[in-house]
């Protein structure tokens, strides 16, 4: 509300910019802890039930628009945009596509958020067709080269990593484990010997070399990319106004409104965009908030992780970074986040647990 008010009175001065902002911290944020108390345990599975679902055809419709020209059906851009909805980001002429959202970003977090549910299923299938968690699996392999993201490679490998500490905890899983392991070495070598699939490795291989390359390889990727956007914009925040330029102004909303054209006013990394709208004490405050978050739940994860529950700290493999980092001003990104920051306290509740009246 304070960062509402100083946006107002000593940043941009426009009311519907402040709104669009606030509208962040001020709605979907709570609505994070409205879904972990109104949903159950049961939920949150049945809810990784439908994602597997979703995957599947979504892997097809992936498929589709990565070999279609952007002047096919399959890629047209938002609003009927016939210059295609894919983004020219790709290697060898093929655009990254981005399923049914309308950028690359939203497949990237949606099998982002997939990939710890079939980790979870593949340690308890119970309630899960097994031919259903195959295809999935399946889809979520054949995705990772065809979306062309760095960043969704990252993930699910992020997910794995975490299912191996849950998994070296409990030796008894180990068994689970190495059927998941030797079932996607089963796929991957299967999808391997069909045309399609090579081609998409091909891309995605000269993508990731020529990206790498660029940014200095690995620690340019990871440390500098990453590290860098958490430190930098502290620095920055130092010679920006004391209460910034107001909340909103960050988003490409906030942009056209204010200037008549999209584009990222004040940066495009998340902590930068806080500490540039809030100034640099709203702002570290704002993202304090934010990593508190991620810290209580994910002892509490960890917790339920002790008591041989995988749910939550499979879940916790794509909320810590969405949630801390995610790009809040990006609609997608929010949604995410805000959908996985409540499944994450919803899955802490005891399975009995009911809102009282």
């Amino acid at each position: 509300m304070l960062g509402f008010f100083t946006a107002v009175l000593f940043g941009h001065g426009n009311l519907f910019v402040a709104v669009f902002g606030a509208r962040i911290l001020l709605i979907h944020f709570p609505l994070m802890f409205v879904i972990g108390r109104v949903f159950t345990r049961e939920d949150v599975v049945k809810i990784g039930i439908a994602l597997l679902w979703i995957a599947v055809p979504m892997a097809v419709l992936v498929a589709l628009q990565f070999y279609s020209p952007q002047s096919a059906w399959v890629n047209r851009g938002v609003g009927g945009d016939m210059e295609g909805g894919g983004f020219n980001g790709g290697a060898l002429g093929y655009f990254r596509p981005p399923g049914t959202f309308s950028f690359t970003t939203g497949l990237t977090q949606f099998y982002s958020f997939v990939a710890p549910f079939i980790f979870y299923f593949w340690l308890y299938p119970k309630g899960v067709s097994r031919l259903l968690l195959i295809a999935a699996t399946a889809s979520l392999f054949a995705v990772v080269p065809m979306s062309i993201s760095r960043g969704l490679l990252f993930q699910v490998g992020i997910s794995a990593i975490f299912m191996f500490i849950a998994t070296v905890r409990q030796p008894r899983y180990l068994g689970h484990m190495l059927l998941a392991t030797c079932g996607a070495v089963l796929v991957v070598v299967a999808l391997s010997q069909t045309a399609f699939f090579q081609t998409a490795i091909e891309v995605f291989t000269l993508r990731f070399d020529n990206a790498s390359t660029s940014e200095g390889g690995l620690q340019g990727t990871l440390i500098d990319r990453y590290l860098g956007n958490l430190l930098e914009p502290i620095k920055q925040g130092i010679n920006q106004p004391f209460f910034g330029y107001g909340l909103g102004m960050g988003t490409n909303v906030g942009s056209t409104i204010l200037t008549g054209s999209s584009g990222f006013l004040i940066s495009e990394g998340e902590w930068g965009r806080l500490i540039g709208e809030m100034g640099l004490v709203l702002g570290v405050i704002a993202i304090i908030v934010r990593v508190s978050f991620c810290v209580k739940v994910g002892l509490a994860c960890y917790a339920k992780l002790t008591k041989n529950d995988f749910l939550p700290w499979l879940l916790l493999s794509f909320g810590l970074l969405i949630i801390i980092q995610g790009q809040w001003a990006q609609p997608t990104a929010l949604g995410f986040s805000t959908l996985i920051g409540g499944l994450l306290i919803a899955s802490l509740r005891n399975q009995s647990a009911t809102v009282p009246a």
